[in-house]
């Protein structure tokens, strides 16, 4: 019997939605794929209407009168109005310039060895642990070095930085408990000190010895004679932050809870390593780490659901247009031979995510050389979500290697 999704509202979605989603979003998509909430938002499901949102350059991704309404006048309004994903050319065309220096495919080349050391040394840990959290001890530490390397930040400091990305992206829920925005604001103002010390210390030290390039082309870097703003430096380091390091950690963990909930698909990637490239698109397709994005229509837009008109505010249902059966074969099967994949788990168009090649080598390297290396990895235990909507993963989920 098929859910009766009139009622549905995105403000209003509990826990079952959260630990799955995909009966409602399936709902959506067939029975009312421009379904409009009681705030006059719509929720986009099927692919070829987040598709084209996503590709049109009338859709403002700028969201200064939204957030203003959530938020008020605070930390987390001050970066999520001027962090590179919430703004629209010219701006967004600057930030996006200087920071894309360290995401050219030479510059990747370079990470590539550092990767591999960090993989190892996480792999030599955990197998003498024999029974680990996959979330804490191997997935959230492989983006907290990448980015902390990238940025700069000093050890001392990197312990904190996935609590920071948490509360920092869990404000963007489509609701939010007072307590969370409290936690939100707290994690801006305490990471951004922490950032604002780096940079003056760069900019007063700008021959000195140093990790951060990232940083430091945000800092010295220019386009058309425009140099980012202290403020622009904070707040977009902390989106490096949040695009860098709790997606990678989601993608890590949700691809190796997909495995063990599919045994077969597991054996074959065992028994065939070169799957992994074609398995990561999958990965990121069933579980994309973005469940919802959002977009403001700048102008009147004709999806094939519907017209929308000037002004409305849009969530696009990443989750739900990966499952497309309009678009994917037998939707809801795990398949890492699964070929053409056209997911929209990076976005695409102007805003189509920086780091997915970045993303793409961390997840071959890490998850590729752990089911090499522990070919009877197992469940030990029950795992627990992180219990966001907009963002999917795991907060902790236990294995064991033997």
């Amino acid at each position: 019997m098929a859910l009766d999704v009139t009622r549905f509202d995105l403000a209003s979605i509990g826990p079952e939605f959260i630990e799955d989603p995909h009966p409602t979003l399936h709902a959506l998509r067939a029975q009312d794929p421009l379904h409009r909430n009681v705030d006059g938002s719509v929720f986009l499901t099927r692919h070829a209407d987040v598709l084209k949102v996503y590709q049109s350059r009338d859709m403002l991704s700028d969201k200064t009168e939204e957030f203003g309404r959530k938020f008020g006048r605070c930390p987390l309004l001050t970066h999520h109005t001027t962090s590179l994903v919430f703004n629209d050319p010219p701006y967004h065309t600057v930030v996006r310039k200087l920071i894309s220096g360290a995401f050219t495919p030479r510059k990747l080349a370079e990470f590539e060895p550092l990767i591999d050391g960090i993989v190892d040394r996480l792999l030599d840990r955990v197998e003498e642990m024999g029974r680990f959290d996959l979330i804490e001890d191997f997935a959230k530490v492989l983006p907290t070095e990448i980015i902390s390397f990238m940025l700069g930040i000093p050890e001392a400091h990197r312990a904190q930085l996935r609590g920071y990305s948490l509360a920092i992206l869990g404000a963007l829920d489509p609701a939010v408990p007072p307590d969370k925005l409290a936690e939100g604001n707290r994690a801006v103002e305490e990471f951004g000190a922490i950032l604002g010390d780096l940079i003056d210390h760069r900019r007063a030290n700008p021959d000195g010895a140093h990790q951060g390039e990232v940083l430091d082309a945000l800092i010295f870097g220019e386009h058309e004679g425009r140099r980012l703003t202290r403020e622009e430096l904070i707040q977009n380091c902390i989106f490096l932050l949040n695009a860098g390091h709790e997606t990678t950690t989601s993608f890590v963990g949700n691809a190796i809870g997909l495995l063990l909930d599919h045994p077969d698909q597991h054996a074959l990637l065992r028994d065939d390593p070169d799957l992994i490239v074609p398995a990561i698109e999958e990965f990121l397709r069933l579980e994309s780490p973005l469940q919802i994005g959002n977009r403001l229509a700048g102008e009147a837009i004709e999806l094939a659901s519907g017209t929308l008109s000037q002004g409305t505010y849009i969530h696009t249902s990443i989750a739900a247009a990966n499952r497309d059966p309009e678009v994917f074969a037998d939707p809801d099967r795990m398949d890492i031979t699964r070929r053409p994949n056209r997911h929209l788990a990076f976005i695409t168009g102007i805003h189509v995510c920086l780091g997915a090649t970045l993303a793409r080598v961390e997840g071959r390297i890490a998850i590729g050389r752990l089911v090499r290396r522990f070919p009877a990895l197992a469940a030990d235990g029950p795992a627990a979500r992180v219990p966001l909507a907009r963002f999917r993963g795991y907060a902790s989920l236990p294995v064991r290697v033997t």
